[in-house]
């Protein structure tokens, strides 16, 4: 089993900006010490939720300051990003870590993200098959050009290539992870043979049943069992981690800190359209994640994340840590999640 952190530099409410980003690579580092797997950075614009505006710029910090643990962005969002400046970035960052690197991308929301940065809302609502398909030929192939919609460019070099035999380069191209919150998006993953990142709002019947339309869509696409069987093995599951000795201080904690954090970061989300949009209620929400997710002693932490393997056969897993909003707290979390739970799974 895979266990990450999942780490949103959330900005809580009283807190500055550079606080939110100390917690987040203090928690990257910790997570590193204590035996995680991995770590994945989230990107948000323009609103406190989360504080990091490039998940790619902060995983290149991440993996110079470490040395051992994956760092994957989840996720660099497509819509406001040119395929081919991220797909650089990705290679960049994938050849010069080892092959420590994994590029999650998703379409993100209908913001004024699309206004600042150019796009417009039809990049988002039609342009997203054309954004990854280029990403991935970028990825993959040694010279590429596009004639599509939105992106047309001569053919040019991809430089650098991460596979660069020339090079003697063991590393391959950086894997890449695909966010799917709806049929739409897990259809379009499994038809290029990617793996997904389900987000943390699913329970396991719902991740189940998400994995068994990729699963079908895959295979109707003409992906080979083995392939199909392959690919599946690289799903993460987001969720939220908190531990202590019992599981209501535990989800005392997260349901004290999280809905302040929720309201005042999901209230500042502005459509680009003007479109009306409904808000989760912060408390319900805060309550439904500790009961989906990990929130407990380390015994019930363990059993949970064997639960969800078991029921939906995901086996990787990015795991909110900052949920108490305090950094001491966090590094606790993170402390006890690699010294106590971990050993439980393994």
């Amino acid at each position: 089993m895979d266990v990450g952190a999942f780490i949103l530099a959330a900005q809580f409410p009283g807190q500055g900006q550079e606080e939110a980003l100390h917690r987040a690579v203090r928690s990257a580092e910790l997570s590193e010490e204590t035996g995680l797997d991995a770590v994945w950075v989230a990107e948000h614009h323009f609103v406190p939720y989360g504080v990091c505006p490039s998940a790619v710029t902060l995983a290149a910090l991440l993996l110079g300051r470490t040395r051992r643990i994956g760092v994957g962005t989840a996720v660099s969002v497509l819509p406001t990003a040119h395929p081919v400046a991220l797909g650089e970035q990705a290679a960049l960052l994938h050849l010069l870590s080892g092959g420590r690197f994994t590029l999650g991308v998703g379409r993100g929301g209908p913001w004024v993200d699309l206004e600042v940065f150019g796009s417009g809302l039809r990049a988002y609502e039609q342009g997203f098959p054309e954004s990854l398909d280029l990403l991935l030929r970028w990825l993959r192939e040694p010279r590429v050009g596009a004639d599509g919609e939105r992106f047309a460019f001569r053919e040019v070099a991809v430089v650098p290539r991460s596979d660069d035999a020339l090079a003697g380069s063991a590393v391959d191209a950086p894997p890449v992870v695909v966010a799917c919150t709806s049929p739409t998006s897990v259809r379009l993953a499994a038809e290029r043979g990617l793996p997904m990142l389900l987000g943390m709002h699913c329970g396991d019947e719902e991740k189940a049943e998400a994995i068994g339309l990729w699963r079908k869509s895959a295979l109707a696409a003409g992906r080979s069992p083995e392939h199909v069987e392959a690919v599946a093995a690289r799903h993460v599951s987001a969720g939220v981690v908190q531990i202590a000795d019992t599981r209501p201080a535990a989800a005392e904690v997260l349901t004290k800190a999280m809905p302040g954090w929720l309201r005042q970061g999901l209230e500042a989300h502005v459509t680009v359209d003007g479109r009306e949009r409904r808000m989760r209620d912060p408390v319900a929400y805060a309550e439904l994640l500790c009961e989906l997710h990990p929130v407990g002693s380390p015994r019930l932490c363990a059993d949970r994340l064997a639960a969800t393997a078991e029921r939906t056969g995901i086996r990787r897993f990015a795991l909110l840590v900052e949920g108490s909003g305090d950094l001491a707290a966090t590094e606790e979390n993170v402390g006890r999640l690699g010294s106590e739970v971990l050993p439980l799974l393994r």
